[in-house]
């Protein structure tokens, strides 16, 4: 026990190190656009802090952010469907890591199994990354577009209680943790197109036999440890929005926090569908722009 509760000592430092040198990191470029572009032209709107705190706040509570966010971003014309993917991951870098802190801390789940999970979805991000911020508009959109049509697959089957409800092991090993690895490998990959990892991650330990609470702190790390390596890629290239993702951060932190602490919980399956419709809608959207040639 005390061996492994100084393993999750150093991966929640690891984390505060991670999140504030990508904090301090992106800072920087911040104030070199403020300089390029002036204050006005990063200064996030009223409407970006409120998709942050509603994105961030459920996301907090299981239902994940990234479909939810694209859907508001796309109905609110607030960014170019180029940056989509950047924007996601930069903006909501710092409000997981968050989540990750509390979550780690408070539910219990095998140190090992966590530390390897975690590590293969950063290295899936890392190589990810490096090809989706290099990716012109129409692929974006045609990316982003099948990752919300997987989203909203997972959704409904997860809103028509298809999905396997899991075992109450909290760790793995041998087989089974080779086999969680590569698929988190995937998943990492996967979420710098768009893809959010909550909703496949979940389905993922719930097969291996874990207990779905194990999946929080699981999920939770290894979106609070890729984002921002993730993030570098695409904060370096200029493929995010700097003003949209500055208002989910601002917005979203609230989120997290007032959900973990003072919600808690909430009736989420009329809340599931909304989010199925949404989602759906800015998959065929995205789709169909991405058809036609700019």
């Amino acid at each position: 026990m005390p061996l492994e509760n100084t393993g999750r000592a150093v991966l929640l430092w690891l984390l505060c190190v991670l999140g504030g040198s990508f904090a301090l990191l992106w800072g920087r470029a911040l104030v070199r656009d403020h300089r390029m572009a002036g204050r006005a032209a990063l200064r996030p709107g009223p409407l970006h802090l409120l998709v942050g705190l509603a994105t961030d706040f459920f996301d907090t509570l299981g239902i994940g952010s990234f479909a939810t966010t694209t859907t508001a971003l796309r109905l609110g014309r607030l960014v170019d469907d180029r940056v989509v993917p950047g924007t996601l991951n930069v903006g909501h870098a710092l409000p997981t890591v968050v989540q990750a802190l509390i979550y780690i801390t408070i539910v219990r789940v095998d140190t090992t199994t966590l530390v390897v999970m975690i590590g293969a979805a950063v290295a899936g991000s890392v190589l990810g990354s490096s090809v989706v911020s290099l990716w012109p508009r129409r692929v974006v959109r045609l990316a982003v577009g099948g990752a919300l049509v997987v989203a909203s697959v997972v959704m409904l089957q997860n809103a028509r209680g298809a999905l396997p409800s899991g075992g109450e092991s909290l760790a793995l090993s041998g087989k089974l943790l080779a086999v969680g690895a590569v698929a988190n490998f995937v998943l990492g990959a996967l979420m710098t197109a768009g893809v959010g990892l909550y909703g496949p991650c979940m389905i993922l330990v719930s097969l291996l036999g874990m207990s779905p609470t194990a999946a929080f702190p699981i999920m939770m790390g290894s979106c609070a440890f890729l984002m921002p390596a993730a993030s570098v890629q695409f904060v370096r290239r200029g493929a995010y929005d700097p003003r949209a993702a500055l208002g989910l951060t601002i917005g979203g932190i609230p989120g997290v926090l007032l959900a973990a602490f003072v919600v808690k919980s909430l009736p989420l399956s009329s809340l599931r569908w909304l989010v199925l419709s949404a989602a759906s809608y800015a998959a065929v959207s995205l789709v169909i722009a991405g058809a036609k040639r700019d």
